[in-house]
């Protein structure tokens, strides 16, 4: 079995005992926690490595890893073969600073893109346009409905019904 099937198996398992599933994400939060600090704290230098050296040098298993690098391969400038990975593929973190912040801030992921080590990346203005941009791009924006008596919104001074509405 790959290693992305073996980290979805363990990680979204439905018959797995609840609280056991919550101590598993508790953990792996905090070990992605620590690599984006350190990822973040050299922004412009490319980490590589095969997937296991990785995961030692983050000191974390190889699923969490694997879990990582499944979640921030959206983010990366060339993303990794993820769905044939094994634990001698070679990788790459080379990200996209502002596509990694976006897609934190897509993810409700206050807890990455609230990290101090953003505030030496992007000054707080950027920031806050970056956050608004993603909210923005995911949110629908309906018309207003015209009823069938509502004046018509070509212009024309008619009802709706009696003009565009036919």
């Amino acid at each position: 079995m790959l290693l992305l099937e073996l980290w979805r198996a363990q990680a979204y398992n439905q018959t797995a005992n609840k609280g056991q599933l919550q101590n598993m994400w508790s953990k792996y939060f905090v070990k992605e926690k620590e690599i984006y600090k350190q990822l973040l704290a050299n922004p412009d230098e490319e980490v590589k490595g095969t997937v296991s050296e990785l995961a030692t040098k983050y000191k974390t298993d190889l699923m969490f890893m694997t879990g990582f690098l499944d979640g921030i391969n959206d983010s990366l400038k060339t993303p990794n073969p993820i769905e044939t990975m094994e634990e001698n593929t070679e990788v790459s973190l080379a990200f996209d600073k502002e596509l990694l912040y976006k897609n934190m801030v897509g993810a409700e992921a206050d807890w990455l893109y609230g990290l101090p080590e953003w505030e030496a990346i992007f000054d707080e203005e950027t920031r806050k346009a970056l956050y608004k941009e993603q909210k923005s791009s995911t949110t629908v924006v309906k018309e207003d409905k015209v009823y069938p008596n509502d004046p018509c919104p070509c212009g024309s001074g008619k009802k709706y019904k009696k003009c565009c509405g036919k």
